[in-house]
């Protein structure tokens, strides 16, 4: 649920705003003409949801305006921490007014404890409590006097998130999903842990800080509001604790097979959850994807490009289900994803070159899975190589050039392959396309009882640049199981099959496909404790090798997508600047062998009651020569000048490691015009558990 450009905190209330007519149409979208509703004015309605507890939700209805006597309409549902009344209130009008013109009664809820809701806020990411509420939410929302009794769930991240939950808990009056970069994999796929290993960013940070303030207009000093969520433990802590899959990773979601309702996923080869998509393909019955070029974002908003609206596809998608018109959605090929084109290197392109790929499912049809071995030379081929081992002294410091989490648009990876074992291919004599999660399947052995490994497929282009295709990484630990990891023996050679993130590209004539293998990517993983050298074994049959899923031309038509429609948007609230990707800083110590990356980001937002300042940064430490003392150092500040007062939430926190042990100090502050109302210290020892 990491939110990346989408997510953001603080809390604001939102005033109910006149009728406004969405600027929006569906011209562009290809529905029958005489199925394109008409549209309609909008108007807020702020209400409270009881729980059986006692406890009140607050949401926000997005209602279509002047409807006739009797008249109901279908709910969407969007279901967050974020508060809606000041942290994503500019995001949130765009997105439901555009829905609630079109006919739906669009709804946005903070969940328990954050924001305007009411109680406690829930002791981890999507609680059995947030869960439970949901479910009272989506019926209370079926028996107003306004609904047909069906409602869809729809949200990006977060939202997507306990949207694939609770289509996975069967609420009978749930009947259709739309969930925008989200995952159902908490310990593997979420931000917590990368690919099993440990992460820290800028998200855990925010959700540290956040829980603790109170609603907006006001911000509450009162203690009996303020208390508990000032009180409430940092989330961060707990994810430290628990380093390793299991009951608490699973407690949450359910098996995929247990989706009975139909489900529309958008992700993007950019974003680090999009590898659910295929695995909803393969186990839930009716799932329609778009995965286009984009990062952790909206498609109508997406950087890099080519953005597209998505808001036109998703109507046509509720309209099917929810209102039982044959929009012609379920008659199209049910993926559509974009095929990468070869670019430079660049963390600033804007569009992404390429075209759009039509298929009917997944795996795609005709895919050929291509081995090429890996050489004593350091090149590829599809011919098995001859008996050799490739030893690497692992850098604990490498990696920064690789990225945060595996999409981002990156700068030319030379630097990291400088310190990684690469094998390259010939220059190649007609253009390959792949489509699909390449595989790494590694003989590897390391000469300590701990180790990463890391594999990346790049593109290398004539004049030597290299641009990322696509990567992930492996914690030797869990070669037999993630629940149940292991020390290596040292040595010992060990088949390790490394599953890539799911991909689009083609390789141009003349272009070579590079494999880089290391056993660092810092600060995306923190690295192991123990000096070493790892091995590879080559040769044979069985040798290190690489598989690429190889397609050729698609044999379906294009999708075709209309470009982003114009949104009526709030007014009241103006914004600048986010703060993440943010900027970032590395200062190499060559001599002392140390490494430090410093990140920092922040914004600005307005709103009628005050002005809010967000800042957030973030200090990374690596030393190669003592792999056993990485730390991170973190600070958030939120300052909200309201009229009467300013107030002040700070957190700051401090991780630090030795072979043995997580060291974790987090304090929260909050300060009333500069003089201190509260401060709470959280310090704990926590055991490293094969991290």
């Amino acid at each position: 649920m990491f939110l990346g450009p989408m997510l953001r905190r603080s809390d604001v209330a939102v005033a109910i705003l006149a009728p406004l007519v969405i600027s929006a149409s569906l011209s562009a979208a290809p529905v029958p003409k005489t199925m394109t509703p008409a549209l309609r004015t909008v108007r807020m309605v702020q209400q409270s949801i009881p729980m059986p507890d006692g406890i009140h939700l607050s949401a926000t209805l997005y209602m279509p305006d002047n409807s006739k006597p009797g008249e109901k309409f279908p709910a969407l549902l969007e279901y967050l921490p974020y508060r809606k009344d000041d942290a994503t209130a500019a995001r949130d009008y765009p997105i439901h007014a555009w829905f609630a013109a079109r006919g739906y009664v669009s709804v946005r809820v903070d969940i328990r404890g954050f924001g305007a809701s009411e109680g406690a806020p829930t002791d981890r990411e999507y609680s059995e409590q947030e869960q439970l509420d949901g479910e009272q939410v989506i019926a209370w929302l079926a028996a107003q006097p306004w609904s047909t009794g069906k409602v869809g769930m729809f949200g990006i991240s977060w939202g997507g998130f306990n949207s694939i939950q609770l289509a996975m808990r069967h609420p009978p009056a749930l009947k259709a999903i739309l969930a925008v970069d989200a995952t159902e994999q908490l310990f593997h796929d979420d931000v917590h842990y990368i690919d099993g290993m440990m992460h820290f960013d800028e998200f855990e940070l925010n959700m540290d800080l956040a829980p603790s303030m109170t609603s907006a207009p006001d911000y509450s000093l009162d203690e009996k509001i303020l208390g508990p969520r000032f009180e409430s433990a940092p989330w961060s802590l707990i994810y430290f604790k628990h380093q390793r899959d299991g009951e608490f990773w699973h407690a949450p979601v359910r098996p995929l097979s247990e989706i009975k309702i139909p489900c529309f996923l958008i992700g993007g080869l950019l974003d680090g959850y999009r590898d659910s998509i295929p695995r909803m393909f393969e186990q839930v019955k009716a799932v329609k994807a778009i995965i286009g070029p984009w990062n952790h974002t909206f498609p109508n908003d997406a950087e890099p490009g080519p953005q597209i609206e998505w808001r036109d596809q998703a109507l046509r998608w509720w309209d099917y289900w929810l209102k039982g018109r044959n929009t012609g959605i379920m008659v199209e090929p049910p993926l559509s994803i974009y095929m990468q084109d070869w670019h430079a290197p660049d963390p600033h392109l804007k569009t992404v070159p390429g075209k759009w790929r039509g298929e009917i499912g997944w795996p795609p049809r005709n895919v050929a899975n291509t081995t090429l071995y890996l050489y004593d030379a350091h090149v590829l081929s599809t011919e098995p190589a001859k008996s050799a081992v490739h030893h690497l002294r692992y850098i604990p410091s490498i990696g920064v050039e690789a990225g945060f989490w595996w999409g981002e648009l990156l700068t030319d990876q030379r630097h990291v392959d400088a310190f990684s074992l690469t094998y390259d291919s010939a220059p190649l004599k007609t253009d390959l396309t792949i489509l699909g999660r390449p595989h790494a399947l590694l003989q590897a052995s390391s000469s300590a009882p701990q180790a990463d490994w890391f594999v990346r497929l790049s593109d290398v282009a004539p004049d030597g640049t290299v641009t990322q295709v696509t990567g992930a990484g492996f914690n030797g630990a869990q070669r037999e199981s993630a629940s149940d990891p292991k020390d290596l023996v040292p040595n010992q050679t060990y088949p390790l099959d490394i599953e890539m993130h799911l991909a689009t590209w083609t390789f141009p004539v003349g272009h070579r496909i590079r494999l880089a293998v290391s056993n660092a990517l810092w600060p995306m993983v923190w690295p192991t404790p123990y000096a070493m050298t790892t091995t590879l074994q080559l040769g044979g049959g069985t040798g290190s090798r690489l598989t690429l899923p190889l397609v050729p031309p698609s044999m379906y038509a294009a999708p075709q997508f209309a470009p982003p429609q114009p949104s009526e948007q709030r007014s009241d609230i103006q914004s600048a600047g986010f703060p993440w990707p943010g900027d970032w800083k590395t200062e190499r110590d060559e001599l002392n062998g140390k490494t430090k990356v410093t990140w920092t980001g922040k914004s600005e937002e307005t709103y009628p009651w005050g002005k809010e300042t967000d800042f957030e940064g973030i200090t990374y430490l690596a030393d190669d020569n003592h792999p056993e003392t990485s730390s991170v150092q973190g600070e958030a500040k939120i300052v909200m000048a309201l009229k009467q007062q300013t107030l002040t939430w700070q957190g700051h926190l401090t991780l630090t490691s030795d072979a043995q042990n997580f060291y974790y100090k987090y304090t929260r502050q909050l300060f009333k015009d500069g003089q201190p109302v509260k401060q709470k210290t959280w310090e704990e020892t926590i055991p490293r558990d094969h991290q």
